[in-house]
């Protein structure tokens, strides 16, 4: 996986959530808290979320064979939506199951002090994952918000790493929360109540994961910087003289077909044809490096067939 996969932040956060998880199975085992339970089992779901990003990115690597010629970048799409799954699965759902029982049949938390230091651990050790993936994600989201970034980014692994971080940081304090609510008044519903809400927002952050890796399957066009970067390079003025039209899409985070018609002038035989489409397919390589795959198809400019607009079966 590149750097731009986010690696650091990716190994970073199976640590810290390894490490969490064996501490919240340990205060389950002495407090009986159901927020307990249902954080281990959200941090066992992180951490085996992170191993899937880490195989996704191995398994991109692949070079391309004549059944898939375009290759397996998309590999890390497939395993980023897997992650929404287990994220709403075995996050999500297993936590308003908990929430419920606990809500339903309450008892009073044992050994308090047990939940309490662990959440509080396990809050420092969340945000340092956290911070490790806003620092790797502000080297590639440049001005974009971060709504933005997690809509726009063509790489998975940083918006799953951010979400699941961020939902991470939130459960805990609900935990946090809960668990001393309960303890203070000597009521197990709160630590119910507090589980419960942990699981909707496991569920919320699994579909918004769920619809963004949807989309990058589905297969995305170029961003706007990119794609203006394209439209500069291919016409240079002399042999291609204008761009008629043009479509993008991404085949991996790293990958880019470009497929274009171009025209050139009228008089060039065809050698000289062959070589600007060449000339013009280094242009586009040198200014978007990620564009590995172009199609470059030779027309002439006419006004009623560009009045048709961008429908692919009239152009």
């Amino acid at each position: 996986m590149s750097a731009s996969g986010g690696t650091k932040a990716i190994v970073a956060a199976l640590g810290a959530n390894l490490a969490i998880a064996a501490a919240k199975f340990v205060a389950f085992a002495f407090s009986g808290s159901s927020s307990m339970l249902a954080e281990g089992v959200h941090s066992i779901a992180d951490s085996g979320n992170q191993a899937l990003l880490l195989l996704g990115g191995k398994k991109a690597k692949r070079e391309a064979t004549p059944e898939h010629p375009f290759g397996y970048g998309r590999e890390r799409y497939i395993y980023a939506f897997l992650v929404s799954i287990v994220l709403f699965s075995v996050g999500g759902m297993f936590a308003i199951y908990e929430g419920y029982e606990k809500i339903k049949h309450p008892h009073e938390i044992e050994d308090w002090y047990w939940p309490i230091g662990v959440l509080v651990f396990a809050i420092i050790a969340e945000a340092f994952s956290f911070r490790t993936a806003i620092k790797e994600s502000n080297e590639l989201r440049g001005r974009q918000s971060w709504p933005q970034f997690v809509r726009r980014a063509k790489a998975p692994e940083l918006p799953v790493v951010l979400l699941e971080d961020l939902g991470a940081l939130v459960g805990l304090v609900l935990a946090l929360v809960g668990v001393s609510v309960a303890i203070a008044t000597g009521n197990g519903v709160w630590d119910g109540i507090g589980t419960l809400f942990i699981g909707i927002l496991l569920i919320l952050i699994a579909l918004v994961l769920a619809a963004e890796t949807k989309s990058l399957l589905l297969g995305e066009a170029a961003g706007p910087e990119t794609d203006e970067k394209i439209r500069e390079a291919v016409v240079d003025g002399e042999t291609v003289t204008r761009l008629i039209h043009m479509r993008t899409q991404h085949l991996g985070p790293e990958e880019l077909l470009v497929a274009a018609k171009v025209e050139l002038r009228h008089e060039n035989t065809a050698a000289e044809v062959a070589a600007a489409i060449n000339a013009a397919e280094d242009r586009i390589r040198a200014a978007v490096p990620i564009a590995r795959v172009i199609y470059l198809e030779p027309d002439i400019y006419d006004e009623a067939t560009a009045a048709a607009g961008q429908d692919p079966a009239k152009t």
